[in-house]
């Protein structure tokens, strides 16, 4: 009886202490999809989002379901040969490629009606449906688009594009992310706003764009508001974000670690609120 106490008082420790098993999958675009592929960031990212999640949460596996350049609509016209799996959380963090695609935004109607993926709305219905016919008890956590500045793929500067601070075939990002947060608000989910946060405000995206004088031709460091009007040649000029320019992003558009920091340290409350 003494020996079994003492295995008792022993291996309690052992067992009471060991983290609960949860299975988190993200489901996204190029934000989610770079976690895994570091290369695609010229190296500059050392983690994403998902994997600094996974160090702050013992027990915590992720499943990364980033498509890169995907739209909301994308993944919900694929949506039943994507793979998707049950879990104990989902995570959708969409809308910025729908954005810059000129996507239909739509309306609350188009959710609620079920309307298909003509529509980011109606997008997201099929995607949050399809997350909960996989696991009716489980977590969901939308994220609203961040925004954006503008954006010169570190890969190929010839892809490139504006940032958020005009709209884009007459919708505004903003209006992306007042959806997510619409939907959040119906279905009584959580939502995490990254578009309103201060800290990731436009002006704090980049420290600066180095970009030509168009008066002298010589290289200057550029800050937003300024850095907008003036131009970048892809086929001439040097890449504009040099190490040194590197903020909240390291190309405009994709978080740096430091972004990716913020972005993780607001999933990881998120789900201690879910309880998991």
């Amino acid at each position: 009886m003494k020996k079994l106490l003492f295995l008792y008082i022993v291996l309690l420790p052992l067992f009471s202490f060991t983290p609960k098993a949860v299975v988190w999958v993200a489901v996204g675009d190029s934000f989610t999809y770079l976690n895994d592929h570091l290369d695609e960031t010229g190296n500059r990212v050392t983690q994403g989002y998902l994997t600094r999640v996974a160090a702050g949460f013992p027990g915590l596996r992720y499943i990364n379901q980033g498509h890169n350049g995907w739209k909301a609509t994308d993944i919900a016209g694929n949506i039943d040969q994507l793979g998707l799996v049950k879990a104990d959380v989902y995570t959708v963090l969409l809308g910025t490629n729908d954005w810059w695609g000129g996507r239909p935004l739509g309306t609350l109607d188009d959710y609620k009606n079920n309307t298909g993926n003509a529509t980011t709305f109606g997008a997201f219905r099929i995607i949050i449906d399809k997350l909960r016919a996989l696991n009716p008890a489980a977590g969901i956590v939308l994220i609203t688009p961040m925004q954006r500045n503008d954006f010169v793929y570190i890969l190929d500067p010839n892809n490139n594009a504006y940032g958020s601070y005009k709209p884009k075939n007459g919708q505004t990002l903003e209006a992306f992310a007042n959806a997510v947060r619409d939907i959040g608000k119906l279905e009584k989910l959580p939502v995490i706003d990254l578009y309103h946060d201060r800290q990731l405000d436009l002006s704090q995206l980049v420290h600066f764009k180095r970009l030509k004088d168009t008066a002298t031709g010589h290289y200057e460091n550029y800050r937003f508001p300024a850095s907008a009007g003036i131009p970048f040649d892809p086929k001439h000029d040097a890449y504009p974000y040099p190490q040194e320019a590197m903020d909240i992003t390291y190309d405009g558009l994709h978080p740096s670690d430091k972004g990716n920091a913020i972005i993780a340290g607001k999933i990881i409350r998120a789900f201690k609120q879910l309880g998991l």
